[in-house]
């Protein structure tokens, strides 16, 4: 069986990894000319990486710890030291923990109406939901005018969206949002560290996951080869490549949706896999200091703000401290405003917000910018979106196989959709389900 799988990311190459232990013979083809998707990692000193991508995972996500133990990598936990910094519009304040200055019964009221909206959602067919039909078809910022009555509750509740799925939250139907929330392990789970979906990094850097498989696929992969069209019959897959063609007996698109959606399939998609609109929204910062500097001042490198262009910073220094790194998060509104600015203007912008958050911190020694916005092969992060009616439209299909094209990507994971998590299972799912149909037809490798 000749499987061709399109992506080189977590999903595609977890896929091709278990294809070829299956017996399959496999071929990638990746647009980029490196593998990780929407891992990406950055050497800010020698020997010292960050993740410019994706980088959290706790102890429920049990497949990617498993792939990191068999491939060697180790992890290293999340700092979070010392006290954090807020700035929400009523002066700056320091604080212990991670709960901000702000009315504990407000935001207890929000989350616990979250909560309850969250175990509505049928994870396995959110599509199915009771009420799905409206759910999908009203933004979170409407159901957010409609609920929450206090002032802190509404100041907060695009923060914490946008720091949990990178989005504004007018870009997002409330059934997407319960069903993001729901699967990642509910709103408590999805925002902690110790214990939580944040709890540790990579040691290294995640973008290590990919490069071991990949060292293991070794020439079945090309690079710099991005996939056009793909035509099938009753005999055979064809993917065109801007280099050329290849022939297999299966196909899978591991890439987001708005991705797949672009490329030209014959016989068409019988339903659209996107809308221009179905992409993530987030830049990640990275500033570099010779140390974590705010840990001499009792601070964990945590902070949060009401205005731009950081919504949120994290301690994301190499655990044997030679350099200090502070990681920012830009998304939703914000993230479009500041990938539309020059480099300059960027970096001045990051440096005066973090100099604000840590009044002692030295002009950085690095600066780092990673826009996915407007990044060619992934269009946005950390996932793609779900706006008003995607879900209805779209959600019957992400993992419908279309004849000999099969589906891959944290998007068709109903299990931790949008993190890693949900990328390696997928990957697992749709190589099980193509060994599975394969040989059930009789089929040999």
């Amino acid at each position: 069986m000749r499987v061709i799988v399109v992506g080189a990311g977590l999903a595609g190459l977890t896929a091709a990894t278990d294809l070829a232990a299956g017996g399959a013979q496999v071929s990638v083809v990746e647009a980029r000319d490196r593998v990780g998707g929407r891992t990406h990692g950055i050497e800010v000193a020698p020997g010292s990486w960050v993740d410019a991508g994706a980088a959290y995972l706790g102890e429920r996500h049990t497949e990617l710890n498993a792939l990191l133990a068999e491939l060697g990598l180790k992890t290293t936990p999340t700092t979070m030291t010392g006290e954090s910094r807020f700035a929400l519009g009523h002066g700056d304040q320091t604080r212990p923990g991670r709960f901000p200055p702000l009315s504990a019964v407000a935001l207890g009221d929000m989350f616990e109406l979250l909560d309850e909206l969250t175990r509505t959602i049928r994870l396995d067919a959110p599509w199915l939901t009771p009420n799905a039909s409206y759910l999908d078809s009203v933004t979170a910022l409407e159901w957010a005018q409609r609920k929450l009555t206090h002032p802190d509750s509404q100041l907060f509740f695009p923060l914490f969206l946008g720091e949990m799925m990178a989005a504004d939250p007018a870009d997002v139907s409330v059934l997407h949002m319960a069903f993001y929330l729901s699967s990642g392990g509910g709103t408590r789970y999805l925002n902690a560290f110790e214990g939580g979906a944040q709890q540790d990094r990579v040691y290294g850097g995640a973008h290590q996951i990919c490069e071991e498989l990949a060292a293991r696929l070794g020439d079945r992969i090309r690079l710099g080869e991005a996939v056009r069209a793909i035509r099938q019959n009753s005999a055979e897959v064809v993917v065109c490549t801007d280099s050329g063609e290849l022939r297999g007996d299966v196909a899978v698109v591991a890439v987001p949706p708005l991705l797949a959606q672009a490329i030209d399939f014959t016989p068409a998609l019988p339903v659209r896999r996107a809308t221009q609109f179905t992409r993530g929204c987030a830049v990640k910062v990275h500033l570099v200091y010779p140390g974590p500097l705010w840990r001499a001042q009792g601070l964990s490198g945590w902070s949060v703000s009401a205005q731009g262009p950081l919504l949120s910073t994290v301690d994301d220094s190499p655990a044997d401290g030679s350099v200090g790194v502070l990681t920012g998060f830009v998304t939703g509104l914000q993230a479009h405003r500041f990938s539309a600015l020059n480099t300059p203007t960027q970096r001045g912008e990051a440096v005066a917000h973090a100099a604000h958050l840590f009044p002692d911190l030295p002009p950085p020694i690095g600066f780092y910018v990673t826009d996915w916005v407007h990044e060619e092969y992934s269009h946005g992060c950390y996932a793609a979106l779900f706006g008003p009616g995607d879900w209805i439209r779209h959600g019957p299909h992400l993992r419908t196989p279309h004849q000999r094209v099969h589906w891959a990507g944290t998007e068709t994971s109903t299990e931790f959709f949008g993190l890693m998590e949900g990328a390696v299972r997928s990957g697992h799912r749709v190589a099980a389900e193509i060994l599975t149909r394969h040989y059930s037809l009789g089929g040999t490798a």
